[in-house]
């Protein structure tokens, strides 16, 4: 089966339009085609894009959701709370309602979600570029074993014919000894 004919079958098969999608899917068919590779590593080619603002929101999103970060902030706070209750009877900076600890929390509560978020949307841009690259390697696998089940189809039907030719001769030679013996 030549790779024109190939081609045209696998276009039929995905039922190819004029449309993006079908666009994304001609070029996977060129890469069977040309035997061409289409893995990459999405991580090497995302290197030094990054802004500093988006190398920074990826460093807090990533200290804010650690661990690390929860056991100094417990700290932080049960330090505020004997600081200001116990140690300081007096004259405390922030007495028992702790006002002022509250006004510092939601500055970094408010400062902290933008940023974190910023994250998230940068990480769901990676997370569907890989996506997309996934589907079309998986397109271009799946293409290949289908042209892999066509060329075995094709040998079992030559070894079916060459099979059935060896059969008939042989018959005819049966035949022809019956002939000769009686």
């Amino acid at each position: 089966m030549n790779t024109h004919h190939l081609l045209q079958t696998l276009e039929h098969k995905l039922g190819l339009k004029n449309d993006p999608a079908s666009e994304r899917k001609r070029r996977i068919l060129k890469h069977v085609a040309e035997r061409t590779v289409v893995t990459r590593d999405l991580s090497q080619e995302e290197g030094g894009k990054d802004t500093f603002g988006e190398w920074l929101a990826d460093k807090v999103a990533e200290f804010g959701g650690s661990w690390t970060f929860i056991m100094i902030f417990m700290g932080f706070l049960f330090s505020w709370a004997i600081l200001n209750t116990i140690i300081l009877l007096t004259n405390a900076v922030d007495p028992y309602p702790f006002i002022f600890l509250n006004l510092l929390l939601s500055m970094l509560a408010a400062l902290q979600a933008p940023i974190i978020m910023m994250s998230q949307n940068r990480q769901s841009t990676k997370d569907r570029l890989t996506a997309q690259h996934d589907y079309e390697v998986n397109l271009k696998a799946e293409l290949e074993i289908m042209a892999l089940h066509e060329k075995v189809d094709l040998m079992r039907s030559d070894q079916l014919c060459q099979i059935l030719a060896k059969h008939d001769e042989q018959i005819k030679l049966l035949t022809d000894l019956v002939k000769a013996k009686g």
